[in-house]
């Protein structure tokens, strides 16, 4: 009686051990840093303008009195009664219409929509020549923000001041990945002209750097989902397969301790 008591208690053991540990690769970053050795910097991105994004945009010049650039710079007053700003003052600006353009001051009409900020920048500057000597033009997103869920410090909508992040940027503002989130397995659901796609990003790797996710766009949509661990302690299991597998597991040391 005592010996099958040593044997049960030893079982238990065993099948808590194995059920509550992880590996280092599941819980360290970038296991394979080494490899990041002479990459190429990535740092040129730029995010491109799309529909309903709200763009502030200044115009200054280097050669001429401010009073000259004040007919390029937007009425806030009307531009915000008239459906061009955001639902705030933080995010006044020239919304981009359903047809990709801009209702710019004295220039009138001006199509956006997939350019960069550089692109948009230069294509302004380009046309204000006409009217102030070498004009300056700045234009940044002000809505570009990124909703993370799921097994992180701070789930919520990120607002982005610069209208760039990377996935590491992200979790870090989010106060990075639980133990009970799957590093190895994260969900980005993005949406380009009405199309939703769907990629996964594995922040144990560095094979991350090359991803189309590494960088985020407006809107993306990120969700760390809890590790096998963390359901099972929910009360679910995730599949038949799982049963089977805590199954044949369990019959497996339980013959592997009788035989001892």
């Amino acid at each position: 009686m005592v010996n099958s008591l040593q044997k049960f208690t030893l079982l238990f053991l065993i099948i808590l051990s194995v059920s509550s540990c992880a590996t280092k690769d599941e819980v360290v970053y970038f296991n394979n840093a080494q490899s990041l050795n002479g990459k190429e910097n990535l740092l040129d991105y730029e995010p491109h303008i799309e529909k309903n994004d709200v763009l502030r945009i200044n115009v200054s010049s280097s050669s001429v009195n401010e009073e000259i650039t004040k007919p390029f710079q937007m009425n806030t007053q009307s531009n915000r009664s008239s459906g061009g700003g955001g639902q705030s003052q933080s995010l006044t600006g020239y919304l981009v219409s359903p047809a990709g353009t801009i209702n710019f001051p004295v220039l009138g009409t001006v199509q956006v929509e997939g350019l960069t900020r550089t692109e948009i920048q230069r294509k302004l500057e380009g046309q204000i020549e006409e009217y102030v000597r070498d004009p300056v033009v700045d234009v940044r997103i002000v809505n570009f923000s990124v909703t993370v869920l799921g097994e992180v410090g701070g789930a919520g909508r990120i607002q982005i001041s610069d209208g760039r992040v990377t996935m590491p940027e992200l979790i870090a503002m989010s106060g990075g990945i639980t133990y009970n989130g799957k590093r190895e397995n994260v969900m980005i659901i993005r949406e380009v002209n009405g199309v939703k796609s769907v990629g996964y990003i594995d922040m144990t790797e560095t094979d991350l750097f090359d991803s189309p996710y590494y960088y985020l766009k407006q809107n993306d949509l990120v969700y760390v989902e809890p590790t096998y661990k963390a359901v099972k302690s929910a009360g679910f299991f995730t599949s038949y397969q799982g049963i089977i597998s805590v199954g044949t597991t369990i019959i497996s040391l339980y013959l592997l301790i009788n035989s001892l």
